[in-house]
């Protein structure tokens, strides 16, 4: 299992997540957002509050959304240190 340690939100449903392995993942959300606990996150404001959650190991909001870090891991597109630079 993954574990998710930092987010960042890059643009739209975009985030950038650390995982505990090392590596760094783009993960877009955009079609992801299904389902009730999910309706709140399409407003753009609302979805950059991600943060965290050290005792789930993955990220959260407020309403109480998260998602599994292995499905994060799976969907995210890995970047290196040169992608970002860029």
């Amino acid at each position: 299992m993954h574990v998710v340690r930092d987010v960042t939100y890059v643009s739209d449903y975009k985030l950038l997540l650390s995982f505990d392995d090392g590596s760094i993942r783009l993960v877009d959300l955009a079609e992801e957002l299904d389902g009730e606990i999910f309706e709140p996150l399409k407003d753009i404001d609302y979805f950059k509050k991600v943060r965290v959650n050290p005792d789930l190991d993955t990220i959260v909001w407020e309403n109480g959304a998260d998602m599994c870090p292995d499905f994060l891991y799976k969907v995210g597109v890995e970047v290196t240190q040169r992608t970002l630079a860029a």
